[in-house]
């Protein structure tokens, strides 16, 4: 099994597109290699506005599954914020 993508610290309008560049390319690398399950850790997520869960939100459009490792205090706390708290317990509930 391959290394789960970690999710930078911050996850703002100002890391944006860095990170949806970087997670794309993972997940295109990990989509050649095989059809498994993609994990992606947001334990070290600390910030995160908007534009970070917006990001994430959009993986829903990924042809592969996915799941969310260890999501932070502070994700938690944005998505029950934003009313994404059900969204977010399916997103972990494969891992």
């Amino acid at each position: 099994m391959s290394k789960p993508f970690e999710l930078p610290e911050e996850m703002t309008i100002y890391s944006a597109v860095d990170t949806r560049d970087a997670l794309l390319a993972w997940v295109t690398e990990q989509s050649a290699k095989s059809a498994r399950l993609l994990e992606i850790s947001a334990a070290k997520v600390r910030e995160i506005d908007g534009s970070g869960l917006q990001l994430l939100a959009s993986l829903s459009h990924i042809d592969q599954p996915w799941t969310l490792l260890e999501p932070s205090q502070s994700l938690l706390d944005a998505c029950a914020a934003l009313g994404m708290a059900d969204w977010l317990a399916e997103q972990t509930a494969n891992a």
